[in-house]
């Protein structure tokens, strides 16, 4: 597999002896050190999981306009629901794909920061009563990884095994289930802008077969062609944050599939609490000397604080949403 763009790491080594353990966690810093991003394969998830939250994803994109409309997140305040085709945008372009955007089961906050305005409930389809139970059970597993996986980061970058445990809180976790349409167009079209996640870490499952999604290395788009039994990893935000720099979130994007062809892909986003900092990981020295600092752009500041970081993505990626219940926000900078 040696065309690939992206390095393939394994997650059972981490079980396989002290030896397979520190050559995973080595080549865990590496990857995403020069990189950003991997694919991720022995994470044990079954199949028949992966096969069943297909098919719920397919269900729901086949609903009736009406049902599917009936979820639409500009009757969220909090970002939940349905996204119909063109409703989101990334750097003020329209993206082309229809979603559903799944978080914590939360009562909504009345008060305090603006942040508190991402909490609340989420808004399910009554025409598919079974897409709650397949995204919770995904939720629990995925969710399992991510900290499997957080913990090999703390220690391969000198912290505590717990350094993420500790300073996470209730993870603010976030579903994306999304159909990307074929289009007619001639040239390649927008599925999903250039952007970088504005979390800590993302996992992604993407329709065996499909490809769509591009990585930005050196300044030019490689593909990153799904790899069977694996899911695509990114770092976000905050962990370049917390490394200061030595960790660098990377831009990616998504090209829409040539008509008729379509592509799922359901991101699962692994973030802290929104009231969370996590304080700068104090590198060992060779470590050190390679962090370049946090990216310094001005179109894009990163917050510290996570819920200033979701904030800003959010009122930008739905305008609508934010004009309807947050027009006191619209126009900061979150």
């Amino acid at each position: 597999m040696a065309e690939l763009s992206l390095p393939i790491l394994d997650l059972s080594e981490l079980d396989n002896g002290p030896e397979s353990a520190t050559r995973f966690r080595d080549d865990l810093r590496a990857a995403t050190h020069d990189v950003g991003f991997f694919y991720l394969t022995g994470t044990g998830i079954s199949p028949e999981l992966e096969a069943r939250l297909h098919q719920a994803a397919l269900d729901f994109f086949a609903l009736p306009e009406a049902d599917k409309l009936a979820i639409e997140n500009v009757n969220s305040p909090h970002f939940r629901g349905y996204t119909r085709v063109g409703g989101e945008r990334t750097q003020g372009k329209v993206d082309w794909r229809e979603q559903i955007d799944i978080g914590p089961e939360r009562q909504p906050i009345v008060g305090g920061p603006a942040f508190n305005r991402l909490v609340g409930p989420n808004l399910w389809p009554a025409a598919q009563p079974e897409l709650q139970d397949v995204v919770a059970e995904w939720h629990a597993t995925l969710s399992d990884v991510a900290r499997k996986l957080l913990r090999a980061w703390a220690q391969t970058l000198g912290a505590e095994e717990t350094y993420f445990d500790e300073h996470f809180g209730e993870p603010s976790t976030l579903i994306k289930i999304v159909r990307y349409p074929g289009t007619d167009a001639p040239e390649p079209q927008q599925g999903v802008g250039a952007h970088k996640d504005s979390g800590v870490l993302t996992l992604l499952w993407v329709e065996p077969g499909k490809g769509g999604l591009q990585v930005e290395r050196d300044g030019a788009w490689v593909d990153a062609p799904p790899v069977p039994g694996a899911f695509v990893v990114n770092i976000g935000e905050l962990l370049e944050y917390a490394t200061g720099g030595y960790l660098k979130a990377t831009n990616h994007r998504v090209v829409s599939p040539k008509a008729p062809d379509e592509r799922i892909s359901i991101p699962f986003f692994f973030n802290p609490a929104l009231d969370k900092r996590l304080p700068l990981i104090e590198l060992p020295a060779e470590l050190a000397a390679e962090a370049n600092g946090v990216t310094d752009d001005p179109s894009n500041p990163i917050h510290a604080l996570y819920g200033e970081n979701a904030l800003k993505s959010r009122l930008r990626a739905h305008p609508d949403v934010a004009a309807i219940h947050h027009a006191d926000l619209v126009g900061t900078s979150a």
